[in-house]
Order: structure tokens, then C-alpha cells, then sequence
């Protein structure tokens, strides 16, 4: 228990004393953000506040790594490889952006072959250490899921990195959230017995929080994809490596409404000429109901509390 406070305290003092560091760096470089043109119009007065602050949680996850649990072996580097990794993958995408000075970088197929690389390696790697059996939620059961746990798993690992990628839209709402589900594992996998996994839930959450420092509104850095990409592929390698993929669905509700927003905003467009939503993902259905971006950010960030007692619940 003990690694697990040192890993929140260094994780979040690390990326704190980072932000004076990193931040004017990117103002100096002039890595701003490219704002869209068909999103809020609230947000057009964002346009140039630097982006690719998630280089400040991955700098803080590698250093909390390096005092607290220096044994980069099994299920923790795997974790940290595929975080890294996807953080690396937004790096790109974030860059291109930059460079170029347009609102899209990777074109989608380069994003979506990245990440099923990414998602190919955690998936074999929790087929062949962790097994192919899986919880079910609200019972003592487990369902095995034989040879088709990889691609089913592999699904799970893409669909979470590019929720968690849709989630980050307002000022603080990916990180508040992504935070809230760092913990929930912190309990889980240290109850489990994966108390490696509970260290690096501990580094993730405790990064997320030294962040809000300076991401919370109004932000004085965005995390880019560089950020929302490395704490999709975190959530989803806690829940590959500790055998909760079918709890995601419970504590990652706001990741899932933002996707399947998303999702039915398009295909009603197409199929009818009419939107469900006044703009998607969710967050901006309510950015233009009226609601603040503090506000939504609290709601969602209650809503996934919630959910996540449930799901400890569904646990016991």
C-alpha cells in the first residue's frame, strides 16, 4: 500500500513541477492548438493555448515507474508499453497537426493500423499470461472466451483508445475522468492481488491529477492526442491485464456514451438527414444546451464516480 501512495504523490508533484517547465517550452515552439471550425464557436478564443501537454503525463508516469517500482518486468511494462506506445501514436498525430497547421493529423487508416498493432500485442500478451477467461460482472462466474478472446479483446483495446480520444474535448474532462477510473482499479487490482497493476494504476491516476493543475478550466495546456491516446491505451491494458474488460462497459459509462454518441449522431445523418444530437460527441450536446464546461466536467466526472462503486460492487 505503501508504493501506491508514493506512486500518486510522485506521479502528481512530477507532472505539477513539469507544467512551469513544458509549457512555456511548447509556447516557444509555437505547438498551439488548431481549433475546428465546425466545433463550439465558445471554443474558436482556445485556437494557439499549446497543446501535446500529455508529454507532461507520460514524463510523469516514466519518472513515478523509475522511483517507486523499478522492476520493469511482465504485466507493468506491458502496460507501460502499450501506453507509451499509444501516447507516441498521438505524438505523431499531434505533430502533423502542428507542422502542417490544420485540426487533423494522421489520416484515419494510419491511426486505426497503429492501433491494432498496439492492440494485436497487449491482446496475444493477456491471451497467453493472463488466460482467456474473463469476469462477469454481479457474479461469481467467469466466462472463457477461448481463441476468441483476441479479437474480441482487440476490439475492446481499440474501441477504449478512441473513446477516451472522444472524451477529450473540454478543458479537464478526459483527465477528471480517466483519473476517477485510475482509481477504481487502484482498489480492484490491489484487492486482487495484481499489485503491480495497482502501482501503475496509482502512477496513472496520480499523473492525471498533477495535470489538472493546469488543464482544469481554463486551460493553460490541452493534452492533445498525444495525452488522450496514452490513458486510452492505460485504461485498456488495466483491463485486459486484470481480467475486467466486461466492467469497462460500468466504470468507463462516460467513454462509452461519448463513442456511441458519436456513433448515432452519424448514422442518423446519413440515413435521415437529421441529427439526434445538437453537436457530438456528448459533451458538446450540452456545451450548447446551456451547461458550462466546469459543470459538464463535474456531472460526468460524478456520473463515473458512481458507476465505479458499482462496479466495485458487481466485484464483491
Amino acid at each position: 500500500m505503501n508504493k501506491i501512495i508514493y506512486a500518486i504523490l510522485t506521479a502528481s508533484i512530477s507532472g505539477i513541477l513539469l507544467g512551469p517547465i513544458i509549457i512555456p517550452a511548447l509556447k516557444v515552439l509555437k505547438f498551439g492548438q488548431n481549433v475546428r471550425d465546425d466545433g463550439p464557436k465558445s471554443h474558436l478564443k482556445k485556437t494557439g493555448t499549446p497543446t501535446m501537454g500529455g508529454i507532461m503525463l507520460m514524463i510523469s508516469l516514466i519518472i513515478a515507474t523509475l522511483v517507486v517500482n523499478r522492476k520493469f518486468s511482465g504485466a507493468y511494462a506491458v502496460a507501460m508499453i502499450v501506453t507509451l506506445g499509444s501516447g507516441l501514436l498521438g505524438l505523431l498525430d499531434d505533430g502533423i497537426k502542428i507542422i502542417k497547421k490544420r485540426s487533423l493529423g494522421l489520416k484515419p487508416y494510419q491511426k486505426i493500423i497503429g492501433q491494432l498493432l498496439i492492440a494485436a500485442f497487449l491482446s496475444t500478451y493477456g491471451y497467453h499470461n493472463v488466460g482467456s477467461e474473463i469476469l462477469a460482472p454481479f457474479t461469481k462466474n467467469t466466462l472463457d472466451l477461448g481463441l476468441w478472446y483476441i479479437p474480441i479483446a482487440m476490439f475492446v483495446v481499440v474501441g477504449t483508445i478512441n473513446s477516451v480520444n472522444l472524451t477529450d474535448g473540454i478543458d479537464g474532462l478526459a483527465s477528471s475522468v480517466t483519473m476517477i477510473v485510475a482509481l477504481f482499479f487502484v482498489f480492484v487490482t490491489y484487492g486482487l492481488g495484481y499489485d503491480e497493476l495497482a502501482i501503475f494504476s496509482a502512477c496513472i491516476g496520480g499523473a492525471c491529477l498533477g495535470f489538472l493543475r493546469y488543464n482544469s478550466y481554463p486551460a493553460a495546456v490541452f493534452m492533445g492526442d498525444t495525452g488522450s491516446l496514452a490513458l486510452g491505451g492505460a485504461v485498456a491494458a488495466l483491463a485486459i491485464l486484470s481480467g475486467l474488460i466486461l466492467y469497462l462497459p460500468i466504470i468507463g459509462i462516460v467513454y462509452v456514451a461519448e463513442a456511441l454518441s458519436d456513433i448515432i449522431q452519424v448514422l442518423s445523418f446519413k440515413l435521415t438527414g437529421k441529427r439526434v444530437f445538437k453537436m457530438a460527441p456528448l459533451h458538446h450536446h450540452f456545451e450548447l444546451s446551456g451547461w458550462h464546461e466546469t459543470k459538464i466536467v463535474a456531472t460526468f466526472s460524478i456520473v463515473t464516480a458512481l458507476c465505479c462503486l458499482i462496479g466495485l460492487l458487481g466485484l464483491l
